[in-house]
């Protein structure tokens, strides 16, 4: 099937991977339980890796939809302002996409291109391709639980200039959490509205 697709929120979590101390991670694991969050920084916390993930009363194709789509990050990613699918592989198995950050006023924008590639529906692989980004690889990855699909999201990343480190903290208490809420809110809106097999 040939999709309009485009995985989200990669460079939004240059805000999040970028300055988060283990005190940090410590009193957002009791404001955010639900959300299982985790950041490595390198030693001049200039770059670094993130994991989340989220349980998702839905089926695995609906997350996938989602996550998969320019219209749905532009409604679930803080800040992004814009994006656009450049290039599309024949079959459908890897898209070029760009994307533009606009996080805030105090807050520098970013415009940069990865390269999506698809295993559906269980996995989403981003590798940078140009731009404000000097690193970005990540993943998504989909798992099925019963009626659950648990939502696991990973990236190491660094950007092409230095960011304050309030910045980045403020987001991640603020952004992360709400952003993959956000996701499970709409991917079990979605699901409810889906005909059951049950149904005659």
């Amino acid at each position: 099937m040939n999709k309009r697709r485009a995985a989200i929120a990669i460079a939004w979590l240059l805000f999040a991977a970028d300055a988060v101390s283990a005190a940090d991670l410590a009193q957002e694991a009791a404001q955010h339980g639900d959300i299982d969050v985790a950041v490595t920084l390198d030693a001049g916390e200039q770059s670094g890796s993130a994991t989340a993930a989220v349980r998702i009363h839905a089926d695995r194709e609906v997350v996938w939809s989602l996550i998969t789509s320019c219209t749905e990050a532009l409604t679930l990613v803080p800040g992004l302002v814009s994006c656009t699918v450049l290039e599309t592989a024949p079959d459908g198995s890897w898209q070029r996409i760009r994307h533009v950050i606009d996080y805030s006023w105090y807050a520098p924008k970013l415009t940069y291109e990865f390269r999506a590639s698809y295993d559906e529906p269980a996995r989403v692989s981003i590798e940078r391709i140009s731009g404000d980004l000097r690193i970005l690889r990540g993943s998504w990855r989909l798992e099925r639980d019963g009626d659950y699909t648990i939502a696991r999201y990973a990236v190491h990343l660094a950007p092409g200039f230095w960011i304050p480190r309030w910045i980045v903290r403020a987001a991640l208490r603020r952004d992360l959490p709400k952003m993959l809420r956000a996701l499970r809110v709409r991917a079990e809106s979605v699901q409810s509205r889906k005909p059951s097999m049950k149904d005659p």
